[in-house]
């Protein structure tokens, strides 16, 4: 599983071609890994039906939020295992095998039968299909940070970054493009019986183009100067994570409100416009299309913004904003009547979690050394969207299902606030060096081989 980055007669990972080619192959990965990821939550009010009975819609989709957070449950292994293979055998070959696991996931999901079929085996393999996406995009979001991070030029690694999202985003719109063309092609009956499996289908086939586009991406400059340390038998353990315990934590205190805020204002919009301000699907979902849309492209503008001024004002903007600013954009939320008030309302809400998703993955990277990088970023992050993030959706279930549901604009505002103190004592990480030729560039000297890279 060695990386072949030097390999003779290829260009060094640092030509424009090949940074271009790191971009595409990493963002297209991103975009298909997330596409499958979110497109279980868009299709959910299409397919609770088919595997959990009854005749409350609430009740319905809290089990498939369940199982949604449960998948959440696995990112911290998933986080472990290919954060660690990354970090031993390369950031290429975990973007490799994670884009395989997501095909495989999505195609159990495809051909899963539903409660009439086969009782609640169906429930079962959508559970299993759950857990094997959740180890997939574990290492996926680390692999994928690290890698574009890494391939970056240095004064462009909060362009570079902000990709993630950018992919991340368009693989959901991507699936919200194809939910808007099934539901003006098909009934409601045949979204509800069959349609449904369709984008699980889809995304297997994308998963194919991708690994062959994976396979062909060049290992980072950074990797390759660690790779040829064969001494370091402690690269990518939990004990060399254990070492950098306080950027771990701060991994952890930094994502907790950008991912609560990313998955209230993303995945859980669409029902909340459905459920609570009475919206029309179709309608809900149109609006969750736009307003994303215009969220992907405000992405790499904000990231060359961190570049010029760091990574801090824009952390430290959001998380003002989140705080104090969630109650009243739900709250009207909650009662808009039209596409346009709804619309206006969304997009307020993500120029404000822009501040966070645009350079998130940079910030984290930059935290760690070449040796425990992927690891580093991975298991704090999949432990924080585990416990918040993959959990989001539910809580708002939650307090809707008790009669409370306001009660849960506090806790993202909560959680904004925690993330806020953060931001304001912890130290910008735009000037980081990343590879033993940032270290150079910076001392005006050769670093030894056991130089620590930041």
């Amino acid at each position: 599983m060695s990386s072949s980055a030097a390999v003779p007669g290829k260009p060094p990972a640092t030509s424009p071609g090949n940074r271009r080619l790191a971009l595409v192959g990493g963002s297209l990965g991103n975009l298909v890994e997330w596409y499958d990821w979110f497109v279980y939550a868009s299709f959910a009010i299409y397919f609770a039906d088919s595997f959990f009975p009854g005749d409350n819609p609430t009740t319905k989709l809290l089990n498939t939020a369940g199982i949604f957070a449960v998948g959440f449950l696995m990112r911290p292994v998933g986080g472990w295992i290919l954060g660690r293979a990354a970090d031993r055998h390369g950031r290429k070959s975990a973007l490799t095998l994670t884009v395989t696991m997501m095909s495989v996931a999505a195609l159990l999901i495809a051909v899963a039968p539903t409660y009439g079929q086969a009782g609640y085996f169906g429930a079962v393999v959508l559970l299993l299909a759950r857990l094997l996406q959740g180890l997939s995009i574990g290492g996926e979001y680390a692999a994928s940070a690290t890698y574009l991070t890494e391939a970056s030029a240095r004064d462009r690694r909060g362009l570079g970054s902000s990709f993630q999202y950018v992919s991340m985003t368009c693989g959901q719109l991507l699936g919200l493009a194809i939910l808007i063309t099934m539901q003006h092609t098909l009934t409601t009956d045949q979204l509800e019986s069959w349609g449904w499996r369709i984008p699980f289908a889809l995304g297997a086939l994308f998963a194919v183009v991708v690994f062959w586009l994976r396979r062909r991406l060049t290992e980072t400059e950074a990797f390759t100067e660690e790779s040829g340390d064969r001494t370091d038998s402690a690269r990518g353990t939990i004990e060399a994570l254990w070492e950098h315990r306080r950027e771990a934590g701060l991994v952890m205190a930094l994502t907790l409100g950008g991912t609560v805020a990313y998955y209230t204002y993303t995945t859980y919009l669409t029902k909340y416009l459905i459920g609570s301000a009475g919206m029309a699907k179709s309608t809900a979902t149109l609006v969750s299309f736009t307003a994303l849309t215009v969220f992907a492209l405000l992405q790499p503008f904000a990231g060359m913004l961190s570049d010029r001024i760091g990574r801090r004002p824009l952390l430290i903007t959001f998380a003002v904003g989140c705080t104090v600013g969630t109650y009243p954009i739900m709250t009207a939320l909650g009662s808009a009547s039209s596409y346009w008030s709804a619309l206006g309302l969304s997009l307020l809400a993500l120029v404000v979690v822009t501040g966070y998703t645009s350079i998130n993955a940079a910030v984290k990277a930059e935290l760690f050394p070449t040796r425990v990088r992927a690891l580093g970023v991975a298991l704090p992050y999949a432990v924080a969207n585990a416990l918040f993030g993959g959990t989001a959706e539910y809580v708002a279930l939650w307090f809707k299902d008790s009669g409370h549901e306001k009660v849960f604009f506090w806790y993202v505002s909560g959680c904004a606030l925690v993330s806020l103190v953060t931001y304001v004592l912890m130290p910008d990480t735009r000037n980081a060096a990343l590879s033993r030729a940032e270290v150079e560039a910076d001392t005006g000297r050769d670093p030894s081989p056991a130089s620590a890279v930041r």
